[in-house]
């Protein structure tokens, strides 16, 4: 069934335009945005120690508002510190907009940015060819993981690349989460199998744990009011059903009885609650943060 759905990635223009209006109708930035200022200052302890200099990658960077952020944070930990930040990212728009913050952000003269437009594939590639040694003392990957097609060996590659005290921040949506209720039901439907379109921390904890490979993990709660995805042709509404199924004009397209079989489990208490009248959606997120 679902080969004969769209998927929401192929349609860059109507993807960010939907990721736009999950980013206005849930917390996902604000419940980074406070793990960020309260958690990561203690993660980022002794990654600089001793340098005069460290190394950032991240991976899957987007417009860079929580990169920056985190940058902040290393730079008030080590003060006046030289960054290397490279940033990997397959979207031009999301570099030129991240290129464009960069431009208006106070503080950031001592900090190098270096631009990857590739995927973290490409830029595995990229590393092995030209025979790339350098370590990385920070390296974070949020909410990109869904786009590979080998999770668990993404994950052992960049880890590979972690300084004696360096540290890998993986974020992803929870496996507590009403998306892992949405995708452990209907993801021969919805996911695309050629990626890993439909993981949640948990099964990157599975992974760690068999590898005897010791994690932290942080809980984010957050949440998105998804009532806009049961009115009708609210334009809006159809948008955020796209980024919730991840198939392009889902609303249209997708046979009717699966299109009633998911807006009735999107309203069910495993993926939301309903708050004076609002449907409110499950949004939390889960951090990893792993050690060379």
């Amino acid at each position: 069934m679902a080969s004969t759905l769209k998927k929401l990635v192929s349609d860059e223009g109507r993807y960010l335009k939907s990721f736009q209006l999950f980013l206005d109708n849930s917390s996902e930035h604000q419940c980074m945005q406070e793990f960020v200022h309260g958690t990561l200052p203690d993660i980022l302890a002794r990654i600089g120690d001793g340098k005069s200099s460290v190394n950032v990658l991240g991976v899957g960077s987007g417009g860079g508002k929580i990169d920056l952020q985190m940058l902040s944070q290393l730079q008030k930990k080590y003060p006046g510190i030289s960054v290397n930040n490279e940033v990997v990212e397959p979207c031009a728009e999301m570099i030129d907009a991240y290129k464009e913050l960069v431009s208006k952000t106070p503080n950031l003269e001592n900090t190098k940015f270096t631009w990857h437009k590739m995927t973290s594939s490409d830029y595995e590639h990229h590393r092995t060819e030209k025979n790339i040694t350098t370590k990385m003392d920070f390296i974070h990957m949020i909410q990109m993981l869904y786009y590979v097609s080998d999770p668990s060996a993404t994950v052992k590659f960049f880890r590979s690349l972690l300084s004696r005290t360096g540290k890998l921040l993986i974020i992803l949506v929870s496996g507590t989460s009403g998306w892992a209720k949405l995708w452990n039901t209907y993801k021969d439907e919805l996911c695309d199998t050629n990626l890993s379109q439909c993981i949640t921390t948990q099964e990157i904890k599975e992974y760690l744990d068999a590898k005897g490979i010791k994690y932290q993990n942080y809980e984010l709660p957050s949440s998105m009011d998804i009532t806009k995805c049961f009115t009708e042709g609210d334009e809006n509404g159809e948008l955020l059903l796209d980024f919730l199924t991840e198939i392009c004009d889902f609303s249209k397209t997708a046979p009717k009885d699966l299109k009633a079989a998911v807006m009735d489990l999107l309203r069910h208490p495993e993926c939301s609650k309903e708050i004076d009248g609002r449907i409110i959606f499950n949004n939390t997120l889960g951090a990893l943060v792993l050690e060379p």
